[in-house]
């Protein structure tokens, strides 16, 4: 895909106060930061604009906030973003206010600042315009690197990019290219392995996807639906029964377009989705899951069906775990789509979420072309659909 967006690279950036939207809304543990992944991806960019001679004032989100939370502080976000850059990173008191803009106007070249949790205010998430003001008071120009939340049209999102000379950050084009290249021109034959709990949440990306793909797998709560609506039993697993007749349209679908569709042949079905349910785990035919068990995985003959077209993909699009992979007895199956893609000689794409948790826990992130940093804002733009964050920014 060619990115037309202004970015960093077209900013002259020297002495300038740099307004820096980031996705730093990692998870957190005992006051520290569980897993910095969002945090180093945003590296590029913050080093390019300091080694540019910017001052960087860094905005973020984490959390859902109702009103201020000592909880939901970027506290410990500050602490190990200085460690990896090496310098000290000042958190402030608040995101907007005559203190913060004081504090940003006193920014020298170099500097780094972080302002406090955006959503301690409502503004923020209403993109209401004075909010978006005050945030963007003292800056020079604006960038926004959080493809996390370019789906979204908030104050400093979306709003300030109208106030200040706006452009795309390093990560922000990346995710861009990488995602806008699967939808604009992937490599054939073309898997989308789409996963999780619920139809309802994925249907459009189900069905933009029809067009596109050759096959298209699907696992996970997601797949009951689908077995439902083709008269399986599913026992006591996760479904929605209200979305058989949408699931049935794209089976109908993807079978009209000559498209491969994989539903499990064979799972792993337990007393519970829970850790208490391993010890009655067992594997069975999809004919015949028992009505007092729950599927919680794929069973070994579905993986060597998955595995076979893994093997001949030229891309792979993966959105969603195909078991209830947190607990580890019935990690098996997303765990074995992670290695076998890792192994694969395609483009591999990663699409936010519970699957970039999966592949990162593996160890393999590395080994994939692009793992995305946004759930929603990935599944949305691979859905055709505009993204707020990004049309604010001016074509180069």
């Amino acid at each position: 895909m060619t990115f037309d967006k202004r970015t960093i690279r077209d900013a002259a950036v020297r002495g300038k106060r740099a307004l820096v939207r980031v996705d730093f809304n990692v998870p957190l543990e005992n006051g520290n930061v569980a897993d910095d992944s969002r945090i180093r991806a945003a590296l590029p960019t913050i080093g390019a604009l300091l080694k540019g001679g910017a001052a960087v004032g860094l905005a973020s989100h984490l959390g859902r906030p109702k009103g201020r939370d000592p909880k939901l502080s970027l506290a410990p976000v500050a602490k190990r973003l200085a460690e990896l850059i090496g310098k000290p990173v000042r958190l402030l008191d608040e995101s907007i206010g005559p203190d913060v803009e004081k504090a940003v106007r006193a920014m020298k070249p170099g500097d780094v600042v972080m302002l406090e949790n955006v959503r301690f205010h409502p503004e923020e998430e209403k993109n209401d315009p004075t909010f978006a003001k005050q945030l963007a008071a003292g800056f020079d120009l604006y960038v926004n690197d959080a493809f996390g939340t370019a789906h979204r049209a908030h104050a400093s999102t979306e709003g300030v990019a109208h106030l200040l000379p706006a452009y795309a950050g390093l990560l922000l084009e990346k995710e861009l290219v990488a995602l806008g290249g699967i939808v604009d021109r992937p490599a054939h034959p073309f898997l989308a392995i789409i996963g999780g709990a619920k139809v309802s949440t994925k249907m459009d990306v189900l069905r933009s996807l029809v067009s596109r793909v050759d096959t298209l797998a699907i696992g996970g709560g997601m797949a009951n639906t689908f077995l439902l609506a083709t008269g399986r039993p599913i026992g006591r697993s996760l479904a929605e029964p209200d979305k058989q007749t949408e699931a049935r349209l794209v089976a109908d679908e993807i079978a009209r377009n000559g498209k491969q569709l994989l539903l499990p042949v064979d799972v792993v079905a337990a007393p519970s989705a829970d850790a208490d349910g391993a010890s009655g785990a067992a594997t069975y035919d999809v004919d015949e899951v028992p009505s007092r068990l729950a599927i919680v995985d794929i069973g070994p003959r579905t993986i060597e069906r998955y595995a076979n077209v893994i093997r001949n993909a030229k891309t792979i699009f993966w959105n969603g775990p195909v078991g209830v992979f947190e607990v580890p007895a019935f990690a098996n199956g997303t765990r074995r789509i992670a290695e076998l893609m890792a192994e694969s000689g395609a483009t591999t794409v990663v699409g936010g979420g519970e699957s970039v948790q999966a592949v990162e826990e593996a160890g393999l992130a590395d080994k994939m072309t692009h793992v995305s940093t946004g759930g929603g804002a990935s599944l949305e733009l691979i859905e055709g659909k505009t993204l707020p964050g990004v049309a604010a920014i001016p074509d180069r």
